[in-house]
């Protein structure tokens, strides 16, 4: 798997890391699931797009009326298909120990 390096905001990165604490996963690992979904977002959307300016260029408003009304319930379907959830990683993040006395 290829290694890609990215440049964060202090306070997206500080965000990503109590994430990935709270469900005790690594942040690369967070990251990665986030860029899947984004991309599968964008493919979505853009597929959809498509669609739309198919149905303007057939001029069918009904078409378009309907989609534009089943879009919110498609994207939710879409995503609880997808499987849209919070994965448990076989590893565990290290966590800092407290000193010795």
């Amino acid at each position: 798997m290829p290694l890609v390096s990215i440049r964060l905001p202090d306070e997206v990165e500080a965000q990503l890391s109590r994430e990935a604490a709270r469900l005790e996963r690594p942040k690369s690992e967070l990251a990665r699931d986030a860029i899947v979904d984004y991309l599968a977002r964008l493919e979505r959307e853009r597929f959809l797009g498509e669609i739309s300016r198919a149905a303007r260029a057939r001029g069918d408003d009904e078409a378009l009326a309907t989609a534009k009304e089943a879009l919110p319930t498609d994207n939710e379907a879409l995503a609880m298909s997808e499987g849209v959830q919070e994965r448990k990683s076989s590893y565990r993040v290290a966590r800092k120990r407290k000193p010795r006395r």
